[in-house]
């Protein structure tokens, strides 16, 4: 269940980090609570996750998720670029993901 709740948490901090986008330096009031909700919510769900993972696992893997998923929406709904070497890298990114998973020991 721990992991469960770490991805979810993972995937609420790729929502909040693209929600900073939308939020326009948190000067429009409905993606700023929403982004705000759901940073509560991704620290809450990491924290209880935490309770079962290894701290450095699961910060690790937290932050894996959020970041990938940050560039992964980038690409998609900014046009940001998605050249062959950065998509190799965001890659290698999952693996260390996954990797860290299989080698928790949990």
């Amino acid at each position: 269940m721990s992991w469960i709740l770490l991805v979810v948490a993972g995937l609420l901090e790729t929502a909040w980090a693209v929600g900073l986008k939308y939020t326009e330096g948190f000067t429009r009031v409905i993606p700023s609570v929403l982004t705000g909700a759901a940073i509560v919510a991704s620290m809450l769900l990491l924290g209880i996750a935490t309770r079962d993972l290894p701290i450095g696992t699961a910060y690790a893997v937290w932050v894996g998720i959020g970041a990938l998923g940050a560039a992964v929406l980038g690409i998609v709904l900014f046009r940001e670029p998605a050249s062959l070497a950065r998509l190799f890298f965001l890659g290698l990114l999952l693996v260390a993901i996954v990797g860290l998973k299989f080698t928790s020991g949990k």
